[in-house]
């Protein structure tokens, strides 16, 4: 009895004490293990995966996970800034073919009219010209299946007629005056993709190149439109990099290098993770001491402001045009193991003066920075070099000590403002319809076979001169519901007739003479010219600074 009634007795304290000790052992793992789980949730670099799990786990409707991520992409990435981004698997191979140099294709320029594939062009050496296309062919049939009507989109047609090199596509073509189809079966192959559009000489001294990308063949491209050029004496070399929206920063640092003395600072890259790096020239180029201008506009971006920041801070020449676009962040290409890429920025550029080439941002508010032009249009700034807002405390010194602003883009040298001379809203009516585009392209096509008695430019633009073009597309743009304005129409006639003509002979003599036919009155070619013919292309050092050396000098 003694011997129970004493284990009676401390059963209480056995029972407490083991409740307690389950407390304790509870409460540890709790905290080791639901806790580690909670910090494994709230850590940043974990919660999306989470995120996720959850999703997949516990969500009431099934969802494909693959595009939920697909849309979150380019959302977390928007939220750094306006050039980091995402490229799916299908889209990065034509993303990265516009600065290869080079794509596999048939080798042709089309456009779609009315549901149809017309080919505008045919690559020269390329496939579709070594098995016969022509330039007016409609491509109506594609490996054996009908390829018309509304299921003919420019992404479609593209996505059928490139593809591996190698491989085949058979084409059905209707040809104007064959009564049957023409069938040709193509191998695919390497097309070029050219970055210069045009080199000539403008007025039988000074040279003329048009830059449209900064991609892998564009500086052996330059190289060989300078060759070209020295062999006609060239005296002088205007670079157009409107509309250039960049490309690889190499590819300009190699262009500007054969313009550069030796050991001239080209640009700088720098950023949280990526110390600082600076490009310099090596003394190589053959063309250090050729007179040059480069025109830049608000489409002039990256690459482009790149060059044109290491000519301006190093006083190598004359930067004529409007202010660029502003774009200095460094993207780095990561790709992921199913075939899509992230461009991530990592570093800024800044000019040798120390300029910073990005424009001001806010994280996350891609909407204010993609209005940034019109509201640089709406200000004026596009009209007058007045209303352009320099940040005036950020002021920073070429090699000879001229002024520079910072606070985004390159400021040109010599401001010439978009010319709107003759601008009516029936023209812009009419431009922004695409009726010039499309009655442009439904007379070359009907006048093709005339139209190839004119081989230059001049020939071809003296003989649209009498054929009434304007009165001819009024009754085309009246029968396509936009009424006719004879008032506007005149008052807009000069660039009716420019848009008319030049769109005729791009579709007949190609993308070069069409320049060559828009620079012949073309302001800012124009002054750019001039600078040029009156030497005045290197810059001097500012007029303070001269006198204070006259003073020196004479003490």
């Amino acid at each position: 009895m003694t011997s129970n009634n004493s284990k009676n007795r401390f059963m209480p304290f056995l029972i407490a004490a083991s409740v307690v000790l389950g407390i304790v052992i509870g409460t540890f793992y709790a905290n080791h293990f639901s806790g580690n789980k909670l910090g494994i949730i709230n850590t940043s670099s974990n919660k999306l995966n989470a995120l996720l799990r959850i999703i997949d786990d516990q969500y009431v409707d099934t969802v494909k996970m693959a595009d939920l991520v697909e849309e979150a992409m380019p959302l977390i990435l928007s939220e750094l800034d306006p050039h980091s981004s995402y490229i799916p698997a299908k889209d990065l191979q034509a993303v990265n073919s516009e600065l290869k140099g080079s794509f596999s294709g048939v080798g042709i320029q089309f456009t779609i009219q009315d549901d149809t594939i017309h080919v505008n062009a045919v690559v020269e050496g390329g496939p579709s010209e070594k098995v016969g296309l022509l330039a007016g062919d409609r491509i109506v049939e594609i490996d054996d299946s009908l390829f018309v009507g509304k299921k003919v989109n420019n992404n479609e047609a593209m996505r059928r007629l490139k593809g591996e090199k190698g491989t085949q596509v058979k084409l059905g073509v209707f040809r104007p005056g064959e009564k049957e189809l023409l069938h040709f079966v193509i191998v695919r192959g390497d097309i070029p993709t050219r970055s210069i559009d045009a080199t000539y000489l403008l007025d039988g001294r000074f040279g003329y190149v048009n830059v449209t990308k900064f991609g892998e063949t564009t500086y052996p491209e330059l190289l060989i439109a300078l060759a070209k050029l020295r062999q006609q004496d060239c005296e002088g070399l205007i670079i157009d990099l409107r509309g250039n929206t960049g490309g690889y920063m190499a590819a300009a640092i190699q262009m500007v290098n054969e313009f550069l003395p030796d050991n001239r600072l080209i640009v700088y890259t720098e950023g949280r993770k990526d110390p600082r790096k600076d490009y310099t020239s090596n003394g190589t180029g053959s063309n250090q001491t050729l007179p040059l201008v480069v025109l830049m506009d608000e489409g002039s971006a990256s690459a482009s402001e790149i060059f044109a920041g290491a000519v301006q801070d190093n006083d190598r020449g004359t930067i004529v045009g409007r202010r660029s676009f502003g774009k200095g962040l460094v993207q780095q290409p990561i790709e992921f193991s199913d075939g899509s890429a992230i461009r991530l920025t990592i570093a800024r550029y800044y000019t040798p003066s120390g300029r910073c080439i990005q424009k001001p941002y806010d994280k996350g508010n891609d909407s204010e920075y993609e209005m940034d032009l019109i509201t640089r249009y709406e200000h004026g700034e596009f009209f007058s070099a007045d209303s352009i807002r320099q940040n005036t405390q950020e002021i920073y010194h070429t090699v000879l000590g001229r002024p520079v602003y910072g606070g985004g883009g390159i400021m040109p040298d010599i401001f010439v403002p978009q010319d709107t001379t003759g601008m009516t809203s029936y023209f812009r009516m009419a431009a922004s319809k695409g009726l010039i585009v499309r009655y442009t392209f439904e007379y070359t096509d009907r006048n093709r076979s005339k139209l190839q008695d004119y081989k230059t430019v001049e020939e071809l633009e003296t003989y649209l001169k009498q054929q009434n073009l304007l009165s001819l597309f009024a009754d085309y743009a009246e029968k396509k519901g936009m009424k006719r304005r004879n008032n506007l129409m005149y008052k807009s006639k000069r660039l009716f007739e420019q848009s008319l003509f030049g769109n005729i002979i791009y579709n007949m003599l190609g993308k070069e003479a069409y320049i060559r036919y828009l620079n012949k009155t073309d302001k800012t070619v124009l002054r750019a010219l001039e600078v040029l013919q009156k030497g005045e292309s290197f810059p001097q050092v500012p007029a303070a600074e001269a006198d204070t050396d006259l003073q020196t000098t004479a003490e």
